[in-house]
């Protein structure tokens, strides 16, 4: 009997997955279908959170869903407990439609922006160093040879 296989269409590269999976010392083998079948509980996953949170921004009257919104759904949702310590650093009475918030954030902006770009200018510089070192960015290779 020939057994047709479907490829699963998934947000998440699989590959991805893996890489992250392995970065796990005591993760062995992974067999071809996991990485493609945490993309799909994934994607299933940020399906519900997404949704969740979206009725409780309907429920508040906003137009816009929030940081504060998804902390409500956390709170809310019993299978969401494991993302409570994550949520926990959002403000409960964040300003998030008022443009007295926008204000504050638009004098901070220019010099936030300005100190990036010395930082990424810094990494150029040092990159460019770095890469032009005789046999680097090749990877491990084969080595040279005997002799």
């Amino acid at each position: 009997a020939c057994i047709m296989r479907k490829k699963l269409d998934t947000r998440f590269p699989a590959a991805r997955i893996k890489k992250i999976m392995q970065a796990d010392e005591d993760v062995g083998k992974i067999a071809m279908a996991v990485p493609v079948l945490v993309s799909k509980a994934l994607e299933l996953f940020l399906q519900d959170l997404c949704d969740r949170t979206y009725g409780v921004t309907v429920q508040r009257g906003a137009k816009t869903v929030s940081s504060l919104h998804l902390k409500q759904c956390v709170q809310s949702y019993n299978v969401f407990d494991f993302l409570k310590e994550v949520v926990s650093n959002v403000p409960e009475f964040g300003i998030s439609e008022g443009a007295s918030d926008s204000s504050k954030r638009r004098k901070v902006l220019p010099n936030e922006s300005h100190d990036s770009d010395q930082e990424s200018k810094r990494g150029i510089s040092q990159e460019t160093c770095h890469s032009s070192g005789v046999g680097r960015g090749r990877g491990r290779g084969r080595g040279r040879g005997r002799g």
